[in-house]
Formats: C-alpha cells, sequence, structure tokens
C-alpha cells in the first residue's frame, strides 16, 4: 500500500526505530516500511543550501566591485583628497541624503591637513543652514568667529575648525556622519541643529520622507552608501519622474522640502519629529563619548517678533497661530514685553508648518545636556538680552530663522564662551588678552567683503520670492526682483542666480579694484579669498604679483612669505630671494634664490639676481658663474652683459 506524507514524515523522524516497531505504530506492512526506507532520500544535500546561500551574495559583491570599479554614479565616501596634504567634506556627500533633487547642498568647504600635526586643536561643526551661515555663506558663519578668535588667542597652536553643516538637514544626517567625524581626531564638536527635524532630509515632514520608522531610515542612509543600492534607487527615481507629474523642480530649496504642509502641535507627526532628533542626538552622543571628545551643543533661536506664522489651523484643542500672534503684537505696543514674548513663542509653535524650532526642541537639548553632562551654550538667552526689550526680532534675523552676520558672530562668541567656561580650549598658554579684546580683535579680523554683503541680501530677497512667504503665482521674475546698480551688484546678482561661481565672483571684483588702482580694496578682496582658500598657493602668487607690478614689495611680500610657509614654488622662493635682494639682504635672497633653482633652473631672472648677490658679499667668481648661467639661457637678458663685464674688471683687479 502506499504510505500517506504523515507517515512518510513520521517514518523519516524514526528511521533509528527497527521496522516491526515502525510498522505496528503506523499499523501497515514491515515490507512497505522497508520499501520506503531503501528509497533514495530525496533531500538536498547541504552543498545545495550552502549554494542557495551565497550565490545572492555572489551576484551582489561582484555587481558591487564591478560599479565600484566602473565608476558609476558617484563618490560616496565622506572625506577626499583636496590637496596633497589637505582633506575636506566630499561635495557630493549630500547625494545620500536628497534623492529627488538636482541642486544639491553644499557645505562652506573648509579643509584640514590630512595628517594631524602636532599642535592641532582640531573642531567639528555640525548642523542646517543656519550653523552653516546663511545667507552670508561660506565666510559668515559663526565657526569663522571662533576660528579667528583661536587663532587670535593661540597663535602657537594649528587652528582647524571645519564646519560640515549643509542646508535642509536633519538629526539623520549628523548622526550618519558623526562615525567619520570621529576618525579624523577631533578635540571638539560642535552641534547646532533642530530647526530641520520636519522638512530636512527624512523628515516626516520631507518630501525626501521614506516614513516614520528611525531604524528603517537610518539602515537606508547606511545603505547609501553601496553602490548597488544607488544604482537601483536611480532606477527607481527615473521611474518615478516619468510616471509623477507632479515633482517640484524649481523654486527655492526650502519651497521643495516641505511635503506635509500642516504638522499640528503634539500630533503624532510632531512628536515623531521630536523623538527622531531625541534618539538620533542619543546616538551621536553615544559615539563622541565613547572616544571621549568634549561635545557642546547649542540652543536655537528663531525670528520671534518680526515673523508670523506661516500655516495658521485651529484644532479642537489647540487655537489657531495668528490670532495668538496678533495678541503677541498687542502686547508689545502696550509695553507688555515679557507677555508678548511668551505668546510670540506659542504662534510660533503653532505655526504648522515647522520650518522653525519648537520650544520642545530646546527643551530636548537641556534635558539631554543634563542627562549625559554635556555643556549647552545658551544661545536663545544671549539673543533675547541682545533684542529690543528681550524679543527677537529683526535686529538679529535675517528671515524666519536664519540669524544676521552679527548675529552668527554672537553665535560664536556664545560657543567660545562656553568653550572657556569648560576648558575645551587648546592645551596651550593663551595671550593676555581681556575677553573683550579677544572678541573685538575678532570682530575687526572677521573676513567679509561688501560683494558678500550684496550676496546676502539677494538671496534673502529670492528666498521671500516664493512659497512660503508668498503665493508662488505671485512671483515677481528676477528681472523686475533684482537691480543692479553697481559692479558689484551685477557679479552678486550673477553668484545668486548661478551664472558664476562665488570664487569667480570674488575674483571679478578684485581685479575690478585693480583697474580702479583702488590697492587697499584690493588687499582687502585677495584677503577675503584667501581666508576661504587658504590651501590654494595661486591666490597668493596673484595677489604677489599685481603688487610687484606697482613696486609695493611689503604688500608682495607678505603674500608670497605666507604662500611659502603653505607650500614653496618656484615663484614664492623666487620672489622672496628678489625682495631681500632689494632690502639688501644678500644672504637671505640667495638662501631664497638658490631654493629657487630648484624648481625652475631655466629662470635666467634668478642668476641674474643671485650673480647681484654674490657681488654685495664681494664673491665675484660666484657672481661671474651665475651671470653666465644667466646669459646661457638668455643672450640677451638686460643688464647682465654690463654686469659680466663690470665683474670680470674687479676679478682682474
Amino acid at each position: 500500500m502506499d504510505l500517506t506524507k504523515k507517515q512518510q514524515k513520521w517514518i523519516d523522524q524514526n528511521r533509528h526505530l527497527p521496522v516491526m516497531k515502525i510498522a505496528k505504530q503506523l499499523n501497515v506492512s514491515a515490507s512497505d516500511v522497508e520499501h520506503y526506507l531503501k528509497r533514495p532520500n530525496k533531500q538536498a544535500p547541504l552543498i545545495f543550501y550552502f549554494l542557495m546561500a551565497i550565490v545572492p551574495i555572489l551576484f551582489f559583491g561582484l555587481l558591487e566591485f564591478g560599479l565600484r570599479v566602473g565608476g558609476y554614479s558617484y563618490n560616496s565616501d565622506v572625506w577626499i583628497e583636496i590637496t596633497e596634504s589637505e582633506s575636506g567634506i566630499n561635495p557630493q556627500i549630500a547625494r545620500r541624503y536628497f534623492h529627488t533633487i538636482t541642486d544639491l547642498p553644499t557645505t562652506i568647504e573648509d579643509v584640514f591637513s590630512s595628517s594631524k600635526k602636532p599642535r592641532t586643536f582640531r573642531v567639528f561643526v555640525l548642523g542646517g543652514s543656519s550653523a552653516a551661515g546663511y545667507p552670508y555663506m561660506p565666510l559668515g558663519s559663526f565657526s569663522r568667529y571662533i576660528r579667528k578668535r583661536l587663532e587670535i588667542v593661540y597663535p602657537n597652536s594649528i587652528i582647524e575648525v571645519v564646519n560640515i553643516s549643509m542646508t535642509a538637514v536633519n538629526s539623520y544626517t549628523i548622526r550618519d556622519l558623526i562615525p567619520d567625524v570621529m576618525k579624523k581626531k577631533p578635540d571638539l564638536i560642535l552641534i547646532y541643529a533642530g530647526h530641520n527635524e520636519y522638512y530636512g532630509a527624512y523628515g516626516v515632514g520631507s518630501t525626501e520622507s521614506i516614513g516614520a520608522s528611525r531604524a528603517f531610515i537610518n539602515t537606508m542612509i547606511f545603505l547609501n552608501r553601496f553602490k548597488t543600492v544607488i544604482l537601483i534607487r536611480d532606477g527607481l527615481n527615473r521611474t518615478k519622474r516619468l510616471l509623477s507629474k507632479d515633482v517640484k523642480m524649481s523654486g527655492t530649496l526650502m519651497s521643495r522640502m516641505a511635503e506635509d504642509q500642516e504638522i499640528i502641535l503634539n500630533s503624532k507627526s510632531y512628536q515623531t519629529g521630536l523623538s527622531q532628533f531625541t534618539e538620533n542626538m542619543r546616538d551621536v552622543i553615544g559615539v563622541v563619548q565613547k572616544k571621549k571628545i568634549p561635545i557642546v551643543f547649542g540652543t536655537l533661536v528663531s525670528n520671534l517678533r518680526d515673523q508670523k506664522p506661516f500655516v495658521s489651523i485651529k484644532t479642537e484643542f489647540m487655537p489657531a497661530a495668528n490670532p495668538v500672534y496678533a495678541e503677541a503684537n498687542a502686547a508689545y505696543k502696550l509695553g507688555d514685553f515679557q507677555k508678548s514674548d511668551s505668546l510670540y513663542r506659542y504662534a510660533k509653535d503653532l505655526d504648522a508648518l515647522r520650518f522653525r524650532a519648537s520650544e520642545d526642541i530646546n527643551k530636548i537639548i537641556l534635558q539631554l545636556g543634563e542627562e549625559y553632562h554635556i555643556p549647552v551654550a545658551r544661545i536663545d538667552s544671549v539673543f533675547q538680552v541682545k533684542s529690543p526689550h528681550g524679543v527677537i526680532g529683526k535686529e538679529l534675523m535675517t528671515d524666519h530663522l536664519h540669524p544676521t552676520l552679527d548675529g552668527q558672530k554672537l553665535i560664536g562668541k556664545t560657543f567660545y564662551e562656553e568653550m572657556q567656561r569648560m576648558n575645551y580650549l587648546p592645551d596651550k598658554v593663551p595671550t593676555a588678552l581681556s575677553n573683550p579684546v579677544q572678541d573685538s580683535l575678532t570682530r575687526m579680523g572677521f573676513y567679509f567683503s561688501r560683494l558678500d554683503s550684496v550676496i546676502a541680501d539677494y538671496k534673502i530677497t529670492f528666498l521671500k520670492n516664493d512659497w512660503p512667504y508668498i503665493d508662488p503665482l505671485k512671483k515677481k521674475p528676477l528681472t523686475s526682483l533684482f537691480h543692479p546698480v553697481t559692479f558689484i551688484d551685477s557679479i552678486a546678482y550673477d553668484v545668486v542666480i548661478g551664472n558664476i561661481k562665488w570664487e569667480k565672483g570674488q575674483r571679478k571684483v578684485a581685479e575690478y579694484y585693480m583697474k580702479q588702482s583702488d590697492f587697499i580694496s584690493y588687499k582687502k578682496q585677495m584677503d577675503v579669498l584667501i581666508s576661504q582658500y587658504p590651501e590654494i598657493i595661486e591666490y597668493y602668487n596673484i595677489a604677489a604679483g599685481e603688487f610687484i607690478k606697482i613696486n609695493d614689495y611689503q604688500s608682495a611680500f607678505d603674500y608670497v612669505k605666507k604662500g611659502y610657509k603653505i607650500h614653496p614654488g618656484a615663484f614664492s622662493t623666487k620672489w622672496l630671494g628678489n625682495i631681500f635682494l632689494y632690502q639688501n639682504d644678500p644672504d637671505s635672497a640667495i638662501f631664497y634664490l638658490e631654493k629657487s633653482i630648484g624648481f625652475d633652473n631655466q629662470d635666467a631672472q634668478i642668476y641674474y639676481n643671485l650673480a647681484g648677490a654674490y657681488s654685495y658679499k664681494n664673491e665675484f667668481e660666484k657672481s661671474i658663474a651665475h651671470v653666465n648661467r644667466c646669459l646661457a639661457i638668455n643672450s640677451y637678458y638686460p643688464g647682465a652683459a654690463e654686469l659680466k663685464k663690470s665683474l670680470q674688471r674687479l676679478v682682474d683687479k
């Protein structure tokens, strides 16, 4: 008889029993049991299951390897080499977090030594657009204030303040980047973040949202560094663009990031935002404290008095934001400033369009500080004290949440004083300067140009010409929005609309000043450019070359010397030698001119000047040897033949 599947299964589980016992147990004949047991075992061998598991792994492994070797898509590494000795954040790193927009946010391009040198004090700054210094990027961030003040107070230390903040990112990005930041051996971490929790990349209300599960989102962010995942994602995005007709491809980044425009105070989505911020920051703190690196958080500031709520919605349990804002205005006009401040903050929290962090975010920052014994720079309190009648408004804010340039300096000062209070400063003896003097010198040395100021004004004008400030249908065309009057206005306009890069705009303005013989403004403009790109030797050489043309050798010397310290080259060594010779210092001139030959042994001027330098020291045979070399390179070099005759007469005596 045929055995049932149930009987066959029982036999398979009890093969160790005698045949007769199995037959009796199942009430079947012994011959049927023997026949079944003698059948070939159809169970697949272990190698089959091993191959089932290993083949997909091999496939995706080989695919990943092939995509990397073939250079598919972008480099997903956090750090890249900027020069032979300098590193910086990958300008494509935002592609880990943004998948639907094309004009990716970038950092302010700070660099640091690839190999951390002795006496280096290295600080990393993380956050969103406010921390990056918008709209004064790249020079207007509070991190530049901190760097300058550290340089003034600790002149014997190498100061590196590396700001990797980006527009429209939130705690998910900070959490993802912090392990790579730790690999760069920071001495201190500063975080100013929280405004973008809802509409930043992967925020619950963002166009880049992929759900509300923090575990799932952080897993996907981790996987985004793999080329295979990028390939799959690119395919899905192409399909989505083909099928969707409602993709925001134009307008400000702010206007494109908000998907859920009604997140009610204390709603489920609102609580999700608070939860993601809290738990992501806990993860960040855990990574940093495990490495025993100091960290300082900053509380957030918003424009309270001069920014009405964007979206006002009344609910069963909450009033609408606009009436509360109107009540705050009335209290302010009556001189009840404490009441007005409370009402302004409540109106801001009731605003259903969550571009400004609620008071709950600041409470979380303070709670985390207390829980983990982390210092918190009370930036909100400092802004309140510095604002008219203690209510933060347009005096320190450019728009709804971005501080003015003075506001950025105030944030930098507040962070610095917290660093000072906690002794989170270089382990060196500081200069004997009082805090007020330090602050004054820092502000005086804060590099920022007239062009940067106009660019910032234009950026705010551009921002407020779009949703949520106005109805998108009422947007003004650029031709009527901007009216450039001066040359600098025109360059600023080109930078803002993307016709030229910031760097090129700065150089164009510098060239303009030089053509106008405004040498002081030219020098300031080049100093601004160099402060942003201190590692680019060409800028030192360009500035020095212009001052050499007008015989301003002292100004030229300053640039050449700085360039030489960073990276010696043919230009710097030659002109250091030439200028020392001009200053009647033949020993220094010979030192640098001889070094210059190592970079360029076909420059007749170097040999001519070496001949002159040796003649100062009455070493006429060496002078003749060098002037001969000069004439061998250029037989018509001006003055060389006459110099040789003069030297020969001196030798013949």
